[in-house]
């Protein structure tokens, strides 16, 4: 048992204890981000080469993949261009001669001598007399290593200063250092899914005999990570709360019932059950913290209503914040009706509001003569004051960091929590940023909406759109023109929920990605000038004999409403846009879009934006305008024609990412997760939280021992506030 502990302890220790970290060494690896023992084993190899194709370079076949050792006979370092390196390696080993070319990566010239021994990893291609290959894999052997690690050779990230090879050596001897440690897993979970030792799959992570080995020790490794980040979501949940008295309300009271007979269409069955959902959480003894997820037009704001319904019939207040003015204004225009019409209490706070009105407004929150106050971040300044704050609701929530989310909390004890997105998330992928949080999915679309068309067209197609919209104006409706923004390249977010609500999985299986598309565009900024450059053009040429407008997110406030109240007045007939109008803007006489260089938005993006037309009884028509004929990019924006489903969308967008780019380091914890796909390991994912929100419970079912381990796994993964809360539950 000491071993076990003193093996367990030693993943803690800083990275120079391991065998053969000298000091120097020791600094690369701080470099390369690892600090601890438990880092050098979580740095798991970026792929795998098969060592059943070693061969020598006389008998390696053109064009198949080879591993082949031999020696440096030269090497050249050239610059054929400009800031662009070109190293060319001629490799002999007695049977014939190779030549690998490398590009920028000039340091192989300083550290690669002729006499050394290598080997290469590739594609085996001929030209110009030699049989060659183009960025292989190299790893430099010292004298006595053996090239033969089993039929599989892990490829581990390196650096100039710790190359392939003395990463592997160290990854063996931190191995050795820990072996025997205890297994963070409780028996009963091991056995429920049949699952490696954490210490043999560790190993097999890194030097697997089989293809089979690996994906075992892959699936155990997965696990275990899921299951950590989920028992510290929950652990973070349980902390904000402790100590704090919820408020219970009382749901189905007289103005939750007013509202019922004052909604002008029948709730769709989703609907209903959020707001069921909504309503249970609120009269439980324990403050609600639920993610209504709904596509574009699914009716999540009246979903919401409800929920201030709920604490106007419990004599208490709610907060309801919005990103933008132009969205908290609509909740006045198409909730403050209903409301009035419940007997609900309401006001609208801005930065624009007038000093008297916001004086006012502040007035009666303090004395609890207003129930709900909706707003943009006004909400958060500190003479925002509530007599009574029982919930607090957040309108797309992710554009909110943690801390401005935490502040709004922090104007009510403990208040029940409400997040709304039209930003498609996949059950799996939710589970893994909000553990904690339960979810309510919004699917159906209430009322007769008309709906739309969606067509991709070439940048020499455009006519086509512009027609379209043309025609539309002839008819009395208006159009949308929406520029692009200034941006880099970058992996977006997705989409689909892949089980329904409850149950408990007692086994999972890996399932593999959906083959659609590679990667989205993640728009950084508005670009002014050329939506202004855009509407002078349209306004003289195309739209000549219509009103042409002009809206982007640096135009002040009070300019952006009044170009929005003019749009929905009909005055301005074609309202050219940055994605400022991506959510809460509703004109039902809108039924055209035109989205100009849709290659560079993203999937999510390019859905929320053509759900602004179509909502009405009128039609609406989207034109996607690619600025690229790249066959991938076309291929992308053509799912768009094919699905109206967001969440299918982001589905294909999220199949193809690397982990990093879906899950961020924007969601504190998500960094942690190394192996996970949340695509292929959605259930495992559903499974790890299913388990974690039993180990929380009060009878977890686990014995004294194993949780005391589990807790200083997690302890040690997830270091807990200085607030003396039990790491794992609170028993």
């Amino acid at each position: 048992m000491i071993d076990r502990l003193a093996a367990a302890l030693r993943l803690e220790s800083p990275a120079s204890s391991i065998a053969g970290v000298s000091s120097a060494r020791a600094a690369a690896l701080s470099h390369m981000g690892i600090q601890s023992v438990r880092d050098v084993l979580r740095h798991y190899p970026r792929r795998y080469i098969d060592m059943s194709a070693l061969a020598t370079i006389a008998d390696a076949v053109i064009g198949k993949p080879a591993t082949i050792v031999a020696q440096v006979h030269e090497v050249k370092l050239e610059h054929p261009k400009p800031k662009f390196d070109l190293v060319e390696v001629t490799l002999v080993d007695g049977t014939s001669t190779l030549i690998a070319t490398f590009f920028r990566q000039a340091w192989l010239a300083k550290t690669l001598a002729p006499g050394t021994r290598v080997s290469v990893a590739g594609v085996v291609e001929f030209n110009y007399g030699f049989k060659r290959m183009t960025m292989p894999f190299l790893d430099r052997l010292d004298e006595g290593d053996s090239v033969d690690f089993g039929r599989i050779v892990p490829v581990h990230a390196a650096s100039e200063k710790l190359p392939a090879g003395q990463i592997r050596r160290l990854v063996l001897n931190a191995l050795s250092a820990t072996a025997g440690e205890y297994d963070p897993l409780p028996l009963r979970l091991r056995s429920r899914y049949r699952l490696m030792s954490r210490t043999s799959a560790t190993r097999a992570i890194h030097f697997p005999r089989s293809n089979g080995e690996l994906r075992q020790a892959r699936r155990r490794l997965v696990y275990e990570e899921v299951l950590m980040l989920e028992l510290y979501l929950m652990r973070e949940q349980r902390e904000r709360v402790s100590g704090k008295p919820p408020c219970v309300h009382m749901p189905e009271g007289p103005c939750f019932d007013r509202l019922f007979a004052a909604l002008p269409f029948e709730p769709t069955d989703d609907q209903l059950c959020a707001i069921e959902d909504i309503g249970c959480d609120m009269a439980a003894p324990r403050p609600m913290d639920r993610m209504v997820l709904g596509d574009v037009g699914t009716g999540k704001t009246i979903v919401a209503a409800f929920a201030l319904a709920i604490v106007a019939d419990s004599g208490t207040q709610a907060l309801m914040m919005g990103p933008t003015e132009v969205l908290a204004q609509q909740y006045a225009s198409s909730l403050g009706p209903l409301l009035d019409q419940s007997g609900v209490s309401w006001g609208l706070l801005c930065a624009s509001t007038p000093r008297e009105e916001r004086q006012r407004l502040l007035a009666l929150l303090a004395s609890g003569d207003l129930c709900v106050l909706f707003g943009t971040h006004a909400l958060l300044e500190s003479d925002v004051v509530c007599k009574s704050c029982t919930l607090v609701v957040i309108d797309e929530e992710q554009r909110f960091g943690v801390g401005q989310r935490d502040l709004l909390r922090a104007k009510g004890l403990n208040p029940d929590y409400l997040s709304l997105t039209a930003t498609p998330i996949p059950r799996s992928l939710a589970l893994a940023l909000y553990g904690a949080t339960t979810l309510s999915y919004v699917r159906q679309k209430p009322g007769s909406a008309a709906g739309r068309t969606t067509s991709v067209v070439g940048f020499r197609q455009r006519g086509v759109a512009y027609d379209a919209a043309l025609e539309a104006c002839r008819r009395g409706e208006q159009a949308y023109v929406v520029c692009p923004l200034v941006g880099k390249k970058r992996p977006q977010e997705a989409v689909r929920p892949s089980r329904s609500r409850g149950g408990h999985p007692d086994s999972f299986e890996e399932q593999e990605p959906d083959p659609y598309i590679d990667s989205d565009y993640d728009m950084l900024d508005d670009n002014p000038k050329a939506a202004e450059a855009e509407a002078a053009f349209l306004q003289a040429k195309t739209f000549s004999e219509y009103t042409v407008g002009l809206l982007h997110g640096r135009m002040k406030p009070a300019e952006k409403r009044e170009v929005m109240e003019r749009f929905r007045a009909g005055d301005i007939d074609v309202l050219v846009s940055t994605t400022v109008i991506e959510v809460g803007v509703d004109v039902a006489n809108a039924t055209v879009m035109i989205v100009e260089d849709a290659d560079r938005f993203g999937l999510a993006q390019l859905h929320q934006l053509r759900g602004r037309i179509g909502r009405g009884k009128k039609p609406g028509q989207a034109f996607l305008v690619a600025s690229s004929s790249d066959a991938e990019a076309m291929k992308r924006l053509s799912a768009m024609e094919r699905t109206e489903d967001g969440f299918e969308l982001a589905e294909f967008d999220m199949s193809f990412r690397r982990e990093g780019d879906i899950l961020g380091n924007r969601q504190h914890g998500a960094s942690s997760l190394k192996l996970v796909n949340i695509v292929r390991d959605r259930a495992v994912v559903e499974a790890a939280h299913a388990d974690a929100l039993e180990i929380v419970s009060d009878n977890p079912g686990i014995g004294s021992e194993e949780l005391a381990v589990l807790r200083h796994e997690l302890a040690a993964v997830f270091p807990p506030a200085q607030t003396g809360a039990d790491p794992v539950c609170s028993q």
